[in-house]
């Protein structure tokens, strides 16, 4: 049953153009979306909706999830860093398009949301995600450089730390701008250098940290 929703998704999401790439259909058609829910949301994981997960914070919706993943360009052996954990839907997604041999590191200010994560990922098998609790507009320095890092949640600018921990070559995206409406950049590093650009508009909670919004 809902392997059938999730295969009709998928081709929902194609057929109006939001994701083109095979792998990111492959991935989105492959994790079970429905398990990154509460129950009582279990009927419709599959519509193309953000939906509450608690905590005010909620899960993308799937034709935003995809068209970030098909941004990114994600691909094998990639160490990634997200910024809001949320669900561990989209870390899930990342860990996918970057097997074999890829990290997915994935940092949740929220306790609870990430306790809950971690313990998600683990029993579905997503070994290669690390799940921790901290302040994500400070990044995960330990970790860095990091070959792309986006954000799930939005901020009035890019955190320096994130830039800084970026590789050389690599991809950056964070929702920019006010608590309502945001843009999503997308920044290339080259040196010390960055070039962006606006991939749209979109809407996202805020991103609270030392590096973004003060609660």
């Amino acid at each position: 049953m809902r392997e059938a929703e999730r295969k009709e998704l998928v081709r929902r999401l194609k057929t109006y153009g939001y994701v083109t790439s095979d792998r990111v259909l492959a991935a989105m058609e492959k994790v079970p979306r429905h398990e990154f829910l509460p129950d009582s949301m279990a009927e419709i994981a599959y519509e193309d909706t953000p939906l509450p997960i608690g905590q005010g914070q909620t899960i993308s919706a799937p034709h935003m999830v995809g068209m970030m993943l098909e941004a990114l360009d994600l691909r094998p052996g990639m160490k990634v860093l997200e910024i809001g954990t949320g669900s561990g839907y989209h870390a899930a997604l990342v860990a996918e398009l970057v097997r074999p041999n890829g990290r997915v590191y994935t940092v949740e200010r929220i306790e609870s949301l990430g306790l809950q994560a971690k313990g998600r990922l683990k029993r579905l098998g997503y070994d290669d995600v690390e799940v921790v609790i901290a302040d994500g507009t400070n990044g995960l320095p330990e970790h860095a450089p990091y070959d792309r890092i986006f954000a799930a949640a939005a901020g009035p600018q890019v955190p320096g730390p994130l830039k800084e921990q970026l590789a050389d070559g690599g991809t950056l995206m964070v929702p920019v701008g006010g608590r309502m409406v945001q843009d999503l950049v997308l920044m290339t590093r080259n040196g010390d250098r960055f070039t962006e650009r606006s991939i749209g508009s979109v809407v996202f909670v805020p991103l609270i940290g030392e590096h973004g919004y003060r609660g």
